[in-house]
């Protein structure tokens, strides 16, 4: 990587980030397709900070992860149309100083589900009320899935679930629906803590499928309790490089190269478990 005077300046905001592996798969994807950028982790709660910063320096696109995609929007200047729906920012765009946010979490958890279950008429339980929650409750029920949301804080989920026009039921009954898709997406399970399962193991009935949008570890606990029962299994790491493809699709104009942005990432998560 060469850095000068003309290299453009990406990154993502979150707490924590620093254990992301964005960077290594952006900054891999700028170099096989030839553009001079650099992309790094900024571990902030700061958003108007962020704000101001992306315009003064100017830094040219960011991506938003927990906790920040819902209240990263208060300090944008115009929202793409899918994210206005939606409610939700993982993807900011500086337009000539004009900060504009969109969601791509959406398209990347529908690429991820592609070909594996039929969303029409499947009943679907979203564990979770965060921002990837809210895009992936709206993607599946846009394409006929009945869904249901749980989620710790009986506010947030019960809220969430009236402003899609959800089921909703309490984090402790969530073993009363009869679910033929899970989608988890809060932290829980995440590295460090990787021995964490939010779902009972009661719920991991043979031929459903269940989705678990953490990515590091490549097979979180919840994945490998239910790949023993017979369900089907579909890891973060595919919902990851779609939403970062596109991204980097939006902040370039330029095709991204999944299948390299792929390799990197599933290549650094194996020698990640081969070390511990």
């Amino acid at each position: 990587m060469k850095i000068d005077q003309h290299t453009q300046l990406y990154g993502v905001i979150g707490y924590p980030v620093r254990h992301s592996l964005s960077p290594l798969m952006h900054n891999t994807a700028f170099g096989v397709v030839g553009i001079n950028a650099v992309y790094l982790a900024f571990e902030t709660r700061d958003l108007e900070g962020v704000a101001n910063a992306m315009k003064a320096l100017p830094i040219k696109g960011i991506s938003v992860t927990i906790p920040h995609k819902i209240r990263i929007i208060d300090y944008l200047d115009d929202l793409h149309p899918l994210a206005s729906q939606i409610g939700s920012v993982n993807t900011v765009l500086n337009q000539d100083g004009r900060l504009i946010g969109y969601n791509t979490d959406a398209s990347g958890a529908l690429r991820a589900l592609k070909g594996k279950v039929r969303l029409e008429g499947t009943h679907s339980l979203i564990v979770g009320a965060g921002g990837a929650a809210r895009s992936i409750a709206f993607a599946i029920k846009e394409m006929g899935a009945i869904v249901t949301i749980t989620n710790r804080t009986a506010s947030r989920g019960s809220a969430l679930a009236k402003a899609l026009g959800c089921g909703f039921v309490p984090w402790e009954n969530m073993d009363h629906v009869d679910a033929e898709l899970i989608v988890q997406t809060t932290p829980v399970g995440m590295a460090p803590n990787v021995n964490a399962c939010p779902i009972p193991v009661s719920m991991l009935k043979p031929g459903i499928v269940v989705m678990d949008i953490i990515y590091n570890p490549l097979r979180t606990r919840l994945l490998r309790l239910a790949q023993s029962r017979g369900c089907q299994v579909i890891d973060g790491v595919s919902m990851f490089v779609h939403q970062g493809g596109e991204q980097f699709r939006l902040w370039t104009n330029v095709d991204p190269p999944l299948r390299v942005m792929e390799e990197v990432v599933k290549e650094a998560l194996e020698k990640q478990d081969g070390s511990n």
